[in-house]
C-alpha cells in the first residue's frame, strides 16, 4: 500500500516540478546531503531514491514522527538559530521552502555554509514575493495569510535571495523561478478548499496548515480526495500546459544553486 505522501505527491503539481526541476540539475549519488526542513518527507522521498547518504532534519518534532515512516532514519529537530552537526562535512544542502519559516535566515545560512565542504552546494527553494505576482493578493484575501502558512515573511524575489547568500558566503550558480501562473492558481485554490473546508485559522506547524500533512488529513478528506484524483486532477493538468506557453513569465516559486565561497569565512559565534 502506498504511503499517503506518495498519494499526495502524485496529484500535487508543484511538488512534482519542484522534484523534476531539482534531478534535472543534481546527481546526488556519491554525495552526503543534508535536508534541512524535510517537512513530512514527501520531496525527499522522491529525491533520496536516486541515491546518496542522507540526513534529515525539520523544525517540528511532530513532521519527523511523520516524515520517519518513509525517510527511516537519520532525522533529527533543530532550533532556528544552529545546526547541531560538525562542519565541513556535507557536499550538498537542501533548503527547500524552509527560509521563509526562519526568524533571522542569515543565521541559518551562515549555519549551511560552516556545515558544508569546500565546492559544497546549497539548493533553495522559497515562495516568490513582489507586488506584480496578483495571485499573492488572492490568497490574502481568502485568508490565507502567513500565520496559516507558518510564514515569518511572504517570501523572496530572487534579487533579494541572490544578496543573502552573497551577504552570507555563498557564489551564486544558478538561479531561476518555477510554478508559474495557472500551476500556482491551481495550488491556491486547493489550498484555500482544504483551508476552509477544515477549518483552519491558524498553524500549529511552523510548516503550515494549509494542505494534508497527516495520514489522518487524507482520510478526513478521503471522498473529496477521490473525487479531486479522478475527475479534477486530469483537467486541471491539462490546464496548466498554458503554463508552458508564458516561457516569459516569472514564476511564484524561486530556485537557487550556489557554491560555498571558501575565499569568506565567518566565525561561529
Amino acid at each position: 500500500m502506498k504511503p499517503w505522501q506518495v498519494k499526495l505527491f502524485e496529484k500535487s503539481l508543484m511538488k512534482k516540478e519542484k522534484v523534476r526541476l531539482i534531478l534535472k540539475t543534481t546527481d546526488f549519488s556519491h554525495k552526503k546531503v543534508f535536508d534541512l526542513g524535510c517537512s513530512n518527507g514527501t520531496v525527499s522521498y522522491f529525491l533520496k531514491k536516486t541515491g546518496g547518504k542522507w540526513v534529515h532534519a525539520d523544525l517540528d518534532f511532530e513532521n519527523l514522527i511523520t516524515a520517519k515512516k518513509i525517510l527511516l532514519n537519520n532525522l533529527f529537530l533543530f532550533p532556528e538559530d544552529t545546526i547541531p552537526l560538525k562542519g565541513d562535512q556535507f557536499d550538498l544542502v537542501l533548503a527547500l521552502d524552509i527560509l521563509e519559516h526562519i526568524e533571522d535566515e542569515s543565521i541559518i545560512l551562515k549555519e549551511i555554509k560552516r556545515i558544508l565542504r569546500n565546492n559544497g552546494k546549497v539548493i533553495i527553494s522559497t515562495p516568490i514575493s513582489g507586488k506584480y505576482f496578483i495571485l499573492n493578493s488572492l490568497k490574502s484575501m481568502f485568508g490565507l495569510t502567513p500565520e496559516i502558512y507558518g510564514h515569518k515573511r511572504e517570501g523572496y524575489s530572487l534579487a533579494k535571495l541572490r544578496e543573502m547568500l552573497k551577504m552570507n558566503g555563498f557564489q551564486v550558480i544558478q538561479s531561476s523561478t518555477y510554478a508559474k501562473f495557472f500551476v500556482e492558481l491551481f495550488e491556491i485554490t486547493l489550498n484555500i478548499l482544504f483551508v476552509k473546508i477544515n477549518k483552519k485559522r491558524k498553524s500549529k506547524l511552523r510548516s503550515g496548515e494549509i494542505s494534508p500533512s497527516s495520514e489522518a488529513d487524507i482520510n478526513k478528506n478521503i471522498l473529496l480526495f477521490k473525487i479531486y484524483s479522478t475527475f479534477i486532477y486530469p483537467i486541471v493538468c491539462l490546464i496548466t500546459k498554458i503554463d508552458k506557453l508564458l516561457f516569459f513569465k516569472t514564476g511564484y516559486a524561486t530556485f537557487i544553486i550556489a557554491k560555498k565561497n571558501t575565499n569568506q569565512s565567518f566565525p561561529r559565534e
